[in-house]
């Protein structure tokens, strides 16, 4: 699958490249992020694929050259390609939550145009970038379907907060990690926040059913995910049991899904 452009509505200063690596996790590929011009600034410049790199240093370059780069997480699928993008505008920058990066980002801190917002859950260094109304999501939120809560200490709670948060925000529209732009971002977020709640609903009642272990739980409260997606499930399956256990509510006896999981991790 080659590359190709996604467009926001009524915004020429904002342009996606979609990478040609569709997948489960990637649905129709990674979108990095082109923001402004003169210079532009890259939002996860994706996987280390050369016709995709080579699309974004042509965009780049019609734009008057790059200020910098920035990651809303770590794993490969946006990240993969630094080093290419690197090679190409040796005096960019780039800004992540963690890492060997030129500018460690937190909470309000500002990388050109780009705000950070932490937004932990899916990786515990995930940040959102917000810029005149338009958020870049990253995998804390996705044009279509659900991301997968890593099981990291606090994670739920702390995905959820960041979703709450984002509510708040006067957006127009989510540029994602994967998917189409979200043109309705309250409808968006309000959809995630309820969909992590109706998860957890489901599981309060198979437990209180007595189930206990992983494939029961997931039966239960995950009965719709394909066999492909079944480890990710089993992961975010963790994650909440570990909210449970942190609000003092979880039953004896409960089988936990291992984590970390290596493949998992980088997805």
């Amino acid at each position: 699958m080659t590359t190709h452009r996604l467009d926001i509505p009524d915004r020429e200063d904002i342009v996606g490249v979609v990478a040609g690596n569709p997948g489960l996790f990637a649905l129709t590929g990674t979108n990095s992020w082109i923001v402004g011009r003169e210079p532009a600034w890259l939002v996860d410049p994706g996987p280390a694929l050369e016709p995709h790199v080579d699309a974004l240093t042509a965009e780049i370059h019609r734009r008057g050259g790059l200020g910098g780069i920035a990651l809303t997480h770590d794993h490969h699928d946006h990240a993969e390609a630094v080093p290419l993008l690197r090679e190409r505008f040796p005096r960019a920058p780039v800004a992540a939550a963690r890492g060997a990066v030129d500018q460690r980002l937190r909470d309000g801190d500002r990388f050109g145009p780009l705000q950070a917002i932490p937004t932990p859950g899916h990786s515990p260094d995930h940040v959102a970038y917000v810029t005149a109304g338009i958020a870049m999501t990253g995998d804390a939120v996705l044009g279509e379907g659900s991301v997968f809560v890593a099981a990291d200490p606090g994670a739920l709670r702390s995905y959820l907060a960041a979703l709450e948060r984002l509510r708040t925000l006067e957006l127009s529209a989510l540029a994602p990690g994967h998917g189409p732009v979200v043109l309705d971002p309250k409808a968006k977020l309000s959809q995630y926040i309820e969909h992590r709640l109706d998860r957890e609903r489901r599981l309060i009642a198979a437990l209180a059913a007595g189930l206990r272990t992983v494939d029961e739980l997931l039966d239960a409260a995950w009965p719709e995910a394909p066999a492909p997606l079944r480890p990710a499930a089993a992961v975010t399956l963790a994650a909440h049991l570990d909210k449970l256990a942190e609000e003092g509510s979880l039953p004896e006896g409960v089988e936990r899904p291992p984590w970390p999981v290596p493949w998992l991790t980088q997805a």
